[in-house]
Order: structure tokens, then sequence, then C-alpha cells
């Protein structure tokens, strides 16, 4: 399996000393998907994952704009670099998770959406 953690919500042992034995066994509907790492680039890259019951995915690998909501409206920016992430490498290698924030041609942008699932960049004009 590759990543399976389980919740432990109580204490590992009862009261009275006797171990908790586990509720249920490890699910394959449980183990977490891999990190898309969507990175800036020059042109716009995207892989379809299949998903549970058969559903498509759109994941993007690489993005060369944003979709930046200004006054309510809705302007295409194209992405420099990404200059603050929730982790320095991140921001050091290019990669645009949630909460990033991006240099664009309009201004520094923040990313409002998980881009790895959704297989596009949102974001808003940060003042």
């Amino acid at each position: 399996m590759d990543q399976y953690h389980e919740s432990t919500l109580k204490k590992v042992s009862s009261g009275t000393g006797g171990m908790r034995r586990k509720g249920r066994d490890k699910k394959k509907s449980h183990i977490g998907g891999v990190f898309t790492s969507t990175r800036v680039a020059a042109e716009e890259r995207k892989e379809t994952k299949r998903m549970r019951g058969g559903n498509a995915r759109n994941r993007l690998k690489r993005a060369p704009f944003v979709n930046v909501i200004i006054e309510g409206k809705c302007k295409k920016a194209k992405i420099t670099a990404v200059t603050e992430s929730h982790n320095p490498h991140y921001a050091r290698q290019n990669i645009i998770t949630k909460g990033a924030i991006l240099n664009t041609e309009l201004g520094r942008v923040r990313v409002t959406n998980r881009v790895g699932q959704d297989g596009v960049v949102n974001g808003i004009l940060v003042k």
C-alpha cells in the first residue's frame, strides 16, 4: 500500500491497562493519491487519471497561466514565478499549491484552488 494512516482518536490502552484492538483492517479506498506537484512552465500539460467509480480527473502537471479574479471579472495572466508557499522548497522549485503567491504580469496572485486536482489555476489579486 502506498500511504495509509489510521486515525488514532483514543488512547492506545484502556484505563485498566488492556491494549485496544483495531476495529477494522486497511482498505484500498483509504489510500491517498500521489502529489501532483504542478510546476510553472511555458506550455500546459495535463494528465487524465481514473478515479473511483470510473470517473476521470484532469491533473495539471505544467501551468503557464492563472485565472485571476479582479473586481468580479476573470482575467488570464501569465505566471512568471512562485514567490511564497507553505513550503520554501516549493517556492524555489516553482511548484504551485493552494495558498501559494505567484508573480504574474498583473501583479501578485494568491492561488485559491487545489491545482493538481482541479486541472486549472485560479487565484485572486493580492494588494
